[in-house]
């Protein structure tokens, strides 16, 4: 069993709960709560922590939203998203994850400014399914879902990082904010399973990691039942400002961190 003070239980408790209002009603803030495990656990161990409690959030997520997922998306980017997970696997152990906190902080940070220039800056454009996408703009969207889905890949299997990236890929594809979460809750439950074996082999999942997790997966499945009523709150432009700030608030965390 991992021993920890009352005041790191506690931490990690409101940690989890962060995890599943995340999921199901505040998008973004997910990673700072993955930030508080790495404060009271050491890193490598907070992702091996950290993963089950994903999960957890993630059935609470799918039960909730799982009619609203658009799956187009998701097809685009399961693919790559693996490709991602499996080059994060091999990194494991090569790379540091401040740096490749920084690296994905910097990327984040710009990838905001460009998405803040195409909300504010100009006419929005729509890209989803039912607008008429001209040959190039398809092709633009999947080369996106492709860099997208490996750097998310990539930074969920080596940090449990990919929360903003997804954010920010279905803010581009302007979802309304029940599609964003339905599709955001089906991608992230199958890269987290998917994640499992891989974690496993590399012994960041193990008897203690899941003894703690019986503490902290319950404080996950609360929260998320409590985002499922703090979304109803949102009208469509609050929430992707929301999801927009705590994005750019990931960001520098990353960087800085």
């Amino acid at each position: 069993m991992i021993h920890l003070q009352a005041w790191q239980w506690i931490l990690g408790g409101i940690a989890a709960a962060g995890i599943g209002i995340s999921k199901t009603g505040v998008p973004g803030i997910g990673i700072l709560s993955v930030a508080l495990f790495a404060i009271i656990l050491p890193t490598r161990m907070s992702v091996g922590v950290v993963l089950p409690v994903l999960v957890a959030g993630d059935i609470v997520a799918v039960l909730s939203y799982r009619r609203h997922a658009v799956w187009s998306h998701l097809w685009r980017l399961f693919p790559w998203a693996a490709l991602g997970i499996v080059l994060g696997y091999l990194a494991l152990g090569r790379i540091s994850s401040a740096q490749v906190g920084h690296l994905i902080g910097g990327i984040l940070i710009l990838l905001v400014g460009v998405q803040a220039w195409r909300r504010w800056g100009r006419a929005p454009s729509v890209d989803n399914d039912d607008a008429a996408e001209s040959e190039s703009q398809r092709r633009l969207n999947l080369l996106f879902a492709l860099a997208m889905g490996i750097m998310a890949g990539f930074t969920t299997m080596v940090a449990n990082a990919a929360g903003p990236i997804m954010i920010l890929y279905l803010l581009s594809m302007r979802l309304p904010k029940m599609e964003f979460i339905g599709t955001a809750a089906w991608y992230c439950m199958v890269l987290n399973w998917f994640k499992i074996p891989f974690s496993v082999n590399l012994g960041l999942v193990n008897v203690h990691s899941l003894l703690a997790d019986l503490v902290f997966a319950p404080c996950c499945i609360a929260g998320a039942l409590f985002g499922k009523s703090v979304l109803k709150r949102f009208d469509q432009d609050s929430f992707e400002l929301v999801a927009l700030f705590f994005t750019l608030l990931a960001a520098v965390r990353l960087v800085t961190g």
